[in-house]
């Protein structure tokens, strides 16, 4: 791969996507396309070698050669495997990185309207919560977002808009059109909701937020301090990139506000999923997010020791 200041990072184990195929034809972006065991590995290094010079493709050997110690850590056929995506785009030099699904197709404006390390005027909240919903604040009001602490439900909505103001956002998540990112209880109690969001300006809060990693952008100084965050038990396996959204925010506590929300730029076409299933692996977060934002200090002593494991063996690799 050349050298590219913008990379995209994926995981998958299916066929090439027609999502896939439209990232990697990017314009001015390499792609960086993270195996598993149950990856088609010949269609991707098909792939990698017709994008020759902009994707490349680390298959499960790769993968052991290259990172050894967090590939055995992180063991197979887990979405966790994308932090060695991460790793990788940041030895390549990337400045701006985009985590993306396979299924989230990508509209023409994807990756256009960047706001990462340009002074932006938002629309900006306050919530006193311990932190922001963002879809409260949308045409969506009765979803939240997945990882939003379910005891605050009630009061998800209790948000004053303040203005505008002036950030230099880090992290830009952009909104996906069709299945939305929200929990299992969400997604039963409203018939499994199919949606077209009428964000149209950039908006931020002065309180944490949650946010995804299919289809968001993350400014270099961010990636030693996000990742998706391993756990061994089921019950937590669909708080891996919102724990680390979290943490990210703990972390970088001092550049706050920098995380900001933006108009839709791909549509999701939600692989099939059992909704009880996905509310099995969110019990974790239902017990423990709220406690990790009432005293993040405290993360070490509140994630299951696997995961504070994990999370310190990744950030080992950014020096």
């Amino acid at each position: 791969m050349k050298q590219f200041k913008k990379i995209i990072v994926t995981t998958t184990i299916n066929k090439p996507s027609l999502a896939v195929l439209k990232f990697a034809a990017m314009r001015d972006w390499g792609m960086i396309i993270v195996g598993d065991k149950k990856t088609p590995h010949e269609d991707y290094r098909s792939l990698s070698k017709k994008f020759q010079d902009k994707v490349v493709y680390l298959s499960p050997k790769d993968q052991e050669l290259k990172y050894p110690e967090i590939s055995n850590f992180l063991g197979w056929n887990t979405i966790q495997r994308r932090n060695i995506g991460f790793i990788e785009a940041y030895n390549s030099g990337a400045e701006i990185f985009a985590t993306v699904d396979d299924d989230n197709e990508p509209y023409d404006n994807w990756g256009k309207n960047l706001y990462i390390g340009k002074e932006t005027e938002v629309d900006f909240y306050h919530t006193k919560n311990v932190c922001f919903d963002p879809v409260s604040v949308t045409n969506y009001p009765h979803l939240w977002h997945r990882g939003f602490p379910s005891e605050d439900l009630q009061t998800r909505r209790q948000n004053t808009f303040a203005g505008k103001k002036k950030i230099t956002p880090l992290v830009q998540s952009d909104f996906e059109d069709g299945d939305p990112d929200i929990d299992a209880m969400c997604r039963i109690t409203n018939a499994r909701p199919i949606v077209k969001w009428d964000v149209s300006t950039p908006f931020a809060c002065n309180k944490f937020a949650p946010f995804n990693s299919q289809n968001t952008f993350l400014h270099r100084k961010c990636m030693k301090f996000y990742s998706m965050i391993y756990t061994y038990c089921k019950s937590g396996h669909r708080m891996d990139d919102i724990w680390g959204a979290y943490l990210l925010q703990y972390f970088m506590k001092e550049f706050m506000p920098f995380v900001v929300f933006t108009p839709p730029s791909v549509y999701q076409d939600r692989n099939d999923h059992n909704f009880v299933l996905d509310l099995e692996q969110e019990i974790m977060g239902h017990h423990k997010t709220k406690k990790l934002l009432s005293n993040p200090i405290l993360w070490q002593f509140t994630l299951p020791k696997e995961s504070v494991e994990c999370i310190e063996l990744y950030q080992s690799y950014f020096k």
